[in-house]
């Protein structure tokens, strides 16, 4: 096993959320994919298409679905947002491993980072949202800098950006399962 593959399943047994550059997301997923066979996986895509920001998520949601993945919970046309999020967990089967994916703002150096982890993400956190951790495995994927007003923040954040990133997390768990 490689010298980052090796320290990346530490980090990730430790709890401990790990930066990714863009190039390195299919390792993190390549290693879910050793574990888990797809049909035992929901993605969890969560965010609005109300928000440039916040659409990483169902853009994510709708990329992978188009690609053919199973299960999927989040897309543009049916996202997964703090006011369905509760309702949406429930649907997921109870022996699947859910991935949650979703946008965050952090410092600006980090912008385009990606934090995976093999622990849950708690949405909503970096916009002071106050809900339910979720996720086995989660990829938080820094869409711009934290300032004092996170929601202008996200209004205004690049698509472009977004687009990329979306379809970067979406390329990495085609490679990593082959589909």
């Amino acid at each position: 096993m490689a010298l980052y593959k090796r320290e990346l399943v530490r980090q990730q047994s430790r709890g401990v959320r790990k930066g990714l550059p863009r190039d390195k997301m299919a390792l993190f997923f390549k290693e879910i994919s050793e574990l888990h066979e797809l049909d035992e996986i929901t993605f969890l895509c969560i965010g609005t298409d109300r928000s440039t920001g916040d659409a990483l998520g169902p853009m994510t949601g709708t990329l992978l679905e188009e690609r053919g993945i199973p299960h999927v919970i989040g897309t543009l046309a049916t996202p997964c947002d703090a006011d369905t999020l509760e309702k949406r967990l429930a649907q997921i089967p109870s022996h699947h491993k859910v991935i949650a994916i979703d946008a965050c703002l952090g410092p600006k150096d980090a912008t385009g980072t990606y934090y995976v982890s093999g622990t849950s993400l708690r949405p909503a956190q970096s916009v002071g949202g106050h809900l339910p951790p979720v996720g086995e495995y989660s990829v938080a994927a820094v869409v711009n800098a934290n300032g004092p007003r996170p929601y202008s923040i996200l209004q205004m954040t690049s698509l472009y950006l977004v687009m990329g990133m979306s379809q970067t997390i979406a390329d990495a768990v085609t490679e990593a399962w082959n589909v």
